[in-house]
């Protein structure tokens, strides 16, 4: 405790004497701006729009993780859901005096269908043909991300915006804004997948099992849990979540889908290293999720105040993961 306390201490005065370099401060106040600040505090919401999918993608690899399931598809059925929800929003009809909330919520149901059926594919390729979870869930991202991008630069693509892009969805059943904002009501569907995903994790019958799948499904076997279930189960839940939050993307912030929107920005990869960062600890995950987001808008606000490259923000994940694999190696040297 006397050593925690200690480095703690030295960090806080290592970060004082950094912050008292006129320089330093500059890019201190970049990243601040860039995270926060802006016109009518604009990047604030930016920001808080990125978390909620960031967030969202890391509740997703939470369950599959938690249940001892490498799943590292999240970015395929992400863009499969967000696609799904497109497809319906442009292209369903509504008998006529149907409320515009129910094309949305079939765009929602349709999403999560999808992509937890796209993650149950990576699960069969594994119980089925002997192909790894890790493996197969990470190659299925491609073809997924392929056939995205030729329907909306071929059949769906909206030719008169002249970039690789749908049509935009029903202007009724979008997900409303805040005013003056460019976050959507979809955040509060993130909060809510987050309580959902907490309770159910930590007061559900199938969530106790799954915990007890993740943490030696051998032991989950021989006390009579049925495995093979709750192994697809916990990858559908995953890859329902991931879905849900394509959705939350095309009916909120893109109001469309458009080529490379979700795979750019590496929400996937982000949702996973926040899983890893908060050791697969629930309710840390939504602060690990956040901090990212703050890191990568931050960013910005640095590349345009100080002249340093965002490209930083995506570095220093990598020093992360790189962090987190050489701890992973060291604890299980001294096991």
């Amino acid at each position: 405790m006397k050593q925690r306390t200690a480095s703690l201490g030295i960090t806080l005065g290592v970060l004082l004497l950094v912050l008292a370099i006129p320089a330093v401060r500059e890019v201190a106040w970049g990243f601040l701006d860039g995270a926060l600040g802006g016109r009518n505090h604009f990047n604030l919401w930016s920001t808080m729009s990125r978390a909620s999918v960031i967030v969202g993608m890391a509740m997703a690899v939470l369950v599959a993780f938690r249940a001892g399931l490498i799943n590292l598809g999240g970015e395929g059925q992400l863009v499969l859901g967000g696609l799904t929800a497109a497809m319906i929003g442009i292209y369903v009809e509504l008998p006529e005096g149907a409320p515009p909330a129910l094309l949305a919520l079939l765009a929602l149901t349709a999403a999560m269908l999808v992509s937890g059926l796209w993650a149950l594919f990576a699960g069969w390729l594994d119980r089925g043909l002997g192909i790894p979870l890790l493996v197969g869930s990470l190659l299925l991202n491609y073809p997924a991300n392929q056939f995205a991008s030729w329907l909306v630069s071929h059949p769906l693509r909206d030719v008169m915006s002249g970039v690789a892009q749908s049509h935009k969805i029903d202007a009724a059943a979008r997900l409303p804004r805040f005013p003056g904002t460019i976050m959507d009501y979809g955040v509060f569907i993130v909060l809510l997948v987050v309580v959902l995903v907490i309770w159910f994790e930590r007061n559900s019958v199938l969530g106790y099992r799954i915990r007890m799948h993740g943490y030696s499904s051998a032991f989950a076997k021989a006390s009579g849990l049925p495995t093979t279930k709750l192994y697809y189960q916990s990858l559908f839940i995953s890859g329902a979540l991931a879905g849900l939050v394509g959705f939350i993307v095309v009916f909120g912030f893109s109001q469309r889908y458009i080529d490379g929107m979700l795979t750019a920005p590496l929400y996937a990869w982000t949702g996973v290293v926040a899983v890893l960062l908060a050791s697969t600890v629930p309710w840390l995950v939504p602060v690990s999720a956040t901090a990212f987001a703050i890191l990568a808008t931050g960013a910005g606000g640095m590349e345009r105040v100080a002249g340093i490259p965002r490209e930083v923000a995506q570095v220093i994940q990598g020093l992360v993961i790189l962090w987190l694999a050489a701890s992973s190696c060291s604890l299980h040297r001294d096991r």
